[in-house]
């Protein structure tokens, strides 16, 4: 019986910025790489406009499906900052003025010398019932809610609150790899590489080609959560590649005598 434990994520990216290409968005790769790390599977991504009503229907498709949801923008001062009031519509709650936050950034704009607008303090609403996730950056918190964890778009600040949430979260057995040079192209492999994968249904094996110098090659990758498993894969991939190796020698012997 397996002592694994398997702890699911996805990530919804808000912003017309991220669609048009205006901005190039860095979080979901930093995002998946920490949740690697820490032994969660981010299983899907999606990136929507901002529009209340598609951020509340991805929202809820995805918090019902996995164990956590992270959110990345529209928490900002400005008119389309709309991603508070999504959460709170999603979660049947009000959005109001956090009486915390509405002091946290009170007090760091006097520090500044600078005016608590009303714009500003649009960055203090969040769903009645909501908890905090520290801002190290610019002091204007994310939230968490349920299973989501609603932060930043801006990278620096979404690293800094991703950095406070992990210690906080539950986590899986890690997945390990194991990459596997192959000097031939996926049409030469895939067949018999179909047929591994199907032998160890608890590996994910993943081919990544590569075309250098005129010839396709091919980085064969072995994923699980135990090192046996991938290794007992990886030992059946090497041997495929050193079955083709053969078979080619075989036949340019025989077309060289012929």
């Amino acid at each position: 019986m397996s002592n694994e434990t398997v702890v699911t994520a996805a990530m919804l990216a808000i912003g017309d910025e991220l669609l048009s290409g205006r901005t190039k968005d860095k979080n979901i790769g930093h995002l998946a790489d920490m949740l690697t790390i820490s032994g969660i599977d981010l299983k899907e991504v999606r990136i929507v406009a901002d529009e209340e009503d598609a951020i509340v229907e991805a929202l809820n498709a995805l918090r019902g499906k996995y164990d956590y949801v992270f959110t990345s923008g529209g928490i900002g001062p400005t008119h389309d900052d709309i991603t508070a009031d999504a959460v709170s519509k999603a979660f049947g709650v009000p959005c109001e003025h956090d009486a915390a936050a509405m002091v946290l950034l009170a007090e760091m704009y006097k520090r500044r010398e600078m005016e608590f607008t009303e714009a500003r303090q649009r960055m203090a609403r969040m769903p009645r019932g909501a908890t905090h996730i520290a801002n190290p950056v610019s002091t204007a918190p994310g939230f968490i809610i349920g299973n989501v964890y609603v932060m930043a778009g801006v990278p620096q600040v979404f690293q800094a609150m991703v950095d406070n949430v992990l210690p906080t979260l539950k986590t899986g057995t890690p997945v390990l790899s194991l990459a596997i040079a192959c000097p031939y192209g996926e049409g030469e492999i895939g067949t018999p590489l179909a047929a591994i994968q199907k032998a160890h249904p608890e590996t994910s094996i993943g081919s990544y080609p590569r075309y250098v110098g005129q010839r396709f090659s091919t980085e064969i990758v072995v994923r699980g959560r135990s090192q046996d498993v991938i290794e007992a894969a990886g030992a059946e991939v090497r041997a495929m590649i050193e079955d083709i190796r053969r078979r080619k020698d075989i036949a340019e012997n025989h077309s060289a005598d012929a």
